[in-house]
C-alpha cells in the first residue's frame, strides 16, 4: 500500500465510522505514521509504507472506530503554532481557544510586564501561549488535578517558557488570588449537567472534570468572578471561554459585579465564544 491509497483508505473508515471532519483526520494520520509534512506527501505520495507504518495505520484506525480521540493517540496537539502535550486526563485543545487567547493577546498590547493568572489551565495551552508571545509577562498557570497538572508542567519544560509557573490549587477557593493580575484568564469547566449525554464521542473520554460546570453551566464563571475580581488589578481584563449561548449569562455575572466594557467574540464557527470584560477603573 502506498501513501496516497493509505490516504484514501483512512478517510473511508474514518466516514465510516462516523467521524465528521474525516478528511482533515485522515491527512494528519498520514502525516504522523510517515512523518512528512504536506509538501512532502505531496512529492512522495507513491511510496510504499512499510510494515511498521502499516500496523501504526491499522492501529490509528482501530482506536479512531473506538472514537477515542484523535489527540490522544498522537500524544500532542497544536495550538497557536505550538505543539502540547495531551492525554487522559486532560481537555483536548481546540482551535476555538485560539479566540480567547488572541482577545487576550490584544489586551495586552497596551500593558508592559503583564502578570496574568490562567485559572483550571489544564494542559496550560492558554497561560503558555501567552508566556511565550510576551516574554516580558510573568504568568502563573492554576490547575486543581494531579493529571493535568502533570501536563501543564511538562508543556511548560517543553516550550521552555520560563516565565510561566504552575501552582497546584482550587479555583473554587480562590487560590492563587494572593497577589494583583492585569489578566486573568479561563477556560473552565462549563457544560450544563443535562448535556452532558449528549456531548460528542470523542468528548466522552475527556475527564468529566475538565468539562461539567454544575446544573447551568455557570459555577465556575461565578466562582471565579466572585473569588478572583479583588485581585485583578483596576482597569484589569477578565477573560473566559464559555459554552453554546452562555454568553449572555457569563455577561450579565460580569456586569453585575462592576465590570464595564463587557464584550463578546465568535469562534471559527460564528459562535459566541469569548466573553470579556474590564475591571471599574474607579473601583
Amino acid at each position: 500500500m502506498n501513501i496516497f491509497e493509505a490516504y484514501n483508505s483512512t478517510k473511508r473508515a474514518l466516514e465510516s465510522a462516523g467521524i465528521e471532519d474525516y478528511v482533515f483526520e485522515a491527512k494528519q494520520i498520514i502525516k504522523h505514521i510517515t512523518g512528512f509534512s504536506n509538501s512532502e506527501i505531496l512529492m512522495n505520495y507513491t511510496n510504499a509504507l512499510t510494515a511498521f507504518q502499516q500496523n501504526n495505520l491499522t492501529a490509528i484506525i482501530k482506536q479512531r472506530q473506538l472514537r477515542y480521540p484523535l489527540q490522544y493517540i498522537f500524544g500532542e496537539w497544536s495550538f497557536y503554532g505550538r505543539d502540547f502535550y495531551v492525554g487522559p486526563g486532560v481537555l483536548v485543545p481546540r482551535a476555538d481557544t485560539e479566540i480567547t487567547a488572541e482577545k487576550c493577546l490584544d489586551f495586552l498590547k497596551a500593558v508592559k510586564n503583564p502578570q496574568i493568572l490562567d485559572l483550571c489551565a489544564g494542559s496550560g495551552c492558554i497561560g503558555i501561549t501567552l508566556a511565550k508571545e510576551r516574554e516580558d509577562a510573568a504568568v502563573t498557570l492554576l490547575e486543581k488535578f494531579p493529571e493535568a497538572a502533570r501536563y501543564a508542567e511538562k508543556n511548560i519544560k517543553r516550550q521552555n517558557a520560563v516565565n510561566a509557573r504552575l501552582l497546584k490549587g482550587d479555583v473554587l477557593l480562590g487560590d492563587g488570588g494572593d497577589k494583583l493580575y492585569d489578566l486573568i484568564v479561563s477556560n473552565p469547566p462549563y457544560i450544563p449537567k443535562n448535556e452532558m449525554e449528549i456531548i460528542s464521542p470523542e468528548t466522552k473520554y475527556e475527564p468529566e472534570t475538565a468539562l461539567l460546570g454544575g446544573e447551568d453551566g455557570l459555577d465556575f464563571y461565578r466562582a471565579i468572578i466572585n473569588n478572583y475580581t479583588a485581585c485583578l488589578k483596576n482597569g484589569g481584563m477578565m477573560c473566559f471561554e464559555v459554552g453554546i449561548n452562555e454568553a449572555q449569562a457569563v455577561t450579565e455575572l460580569l456586569c453585575a459585579a462592576g465590570f464595564k466594557d463587557t464584550g463578546v467574540k465568535k469562534d471559527l464557527n460564528g459562535i459566541d465564544r469569548t466573553v470579556y470584560g474590564f475591571k471599574n477603573t474607579e473601583g
